[in-house]
């Protein structure tokens, strides 16, 4: 009975330290997945924002009065190259 019982203790502690093992890797390769996730998120707000910023931008030059104001500066900043150039 004494050999059974001190196989059993050796098959049980190898077990237990494959699974500890096992349960060390898994939680290194989970906490990677994280840190790339929330690049992955920081990454699509960036672009949420930059998406917002374009659609206002559109908002604000949709009407005739933004199409001239935009007409203005093109031109005034191509006068200024011009003048600079001569």
């Amino acid at each position: 009975m004494n050999t059974a019982f001190n196989i059993l203790v050796i098959v049980l502690s190898s077990l237990l330290g494959v699974f500890l093992i096992l349960s060390i890797v898994a939680v290194s390769m989970v906490l990677k997945l994280i840190k790339g996730l929330r690049q992955i998120v920081a990454k699509g707000e960036h672009f949420v924002d930059n998406a917002e910023q374009l659609g206002e931008t559109l908002r604000a030059n949709a009407g005739a009065v933004g199409i001239v104001r935009t007409l203005l500066k093109f031109v005034t900043v191509m006068g200024d190259k011009k003048g600079k150039r001569g």
